[in-house]
């Protein structure tokens, strides 16, 4: 009885198969869901930023009459001038003529910092043949991006754009950043329209 007792005490209790007592149980990790791309980075590049790979598209101009609308990053205000002053949106790209695309054509971009680069950047591909044959740039339109008078730095790159291209300022439109439709226009717009061949204002009278 005793010899049994001694096997008792050196075998010690039964544990599990596959487990030991110096293992504690194995838990599963805590599943961390999938991050979602912030609003940042699903802005559209710059002219000279990768984009990332996309399905093919078809050319967005309907006629080479019609007057292309190039942005030269994303954000430039194209969409609210194509609804104004009517012509094609063709994107962040220069159209192509020989595939039936406008040939009369405005570069749109932002009066900021990036907005400035990014023209000058699309204009120097102009110039260096490193677009399709054929384009007539009519101006350069540049959109406010805030309210006010721009600051020196800025104005200087605006000097700079006007030796290369003709470029039309457009001033701060209030109600377009709430997605509204402004009561009177600025005089601007009527030389932009006179530009572009617009018989009509769509959003408003001009003041």
């Amino acid at each position: 009885m005793a010899a049994t007792a001694v096997r008792d005490r050196a075998t010690g209790p039964a544990h599990p198969v596959g487990r030991t007592a110096a293992q504690p149980a194995v838990r599963p990790a805590p599943r961390v869901p999938a991050r979602r791309p912030s609003a940042a980075s699903l802005a559209e590049p710059a002219w000279n930023e990768p984009r990332p790979p996309r399905a093919a598209r078809t050319p967005r101009g309907r006629s080479r009459d019609e007057v292309g609308w190039v942005k030269a990053h994303g954000g430039a205000g194209v969409t609210s001038l194509v609804e104004l002053l009517g012509g094609v949106e063709v994107g962040a790209r220069w159209p192509d003529p020989s595939r039936g695309e406008p040939r009369r054509v405005v570069l749109v971009g932002r009066t900021s910092a990036r907005g400035l680069r990014s023209v000058s950047q699309a204009l120097g591909a102009l110039h260096d043949g490193r677009a399709p044959q054929g384009l007539d740039l009519l101006a350069v339109v540049l959109v406010a991006d805030a309210p006010g008078r721009l600051p020196l730095a800025l104005l200087r790159r605006v000097r700079v754009l006007r030796s290369a291209a003709r470029v039309q300022r457009v001033p701060w439109v209030p109600a377009w950043r709430t997605g509204g439709s402004p009561k009177a226009l600025p005089r601007q717009f009527a030389g932009l329209a006179e530009l572009v061949g617009s018989e009509l204002l769509a959003e408003g009278a001009v003041s």
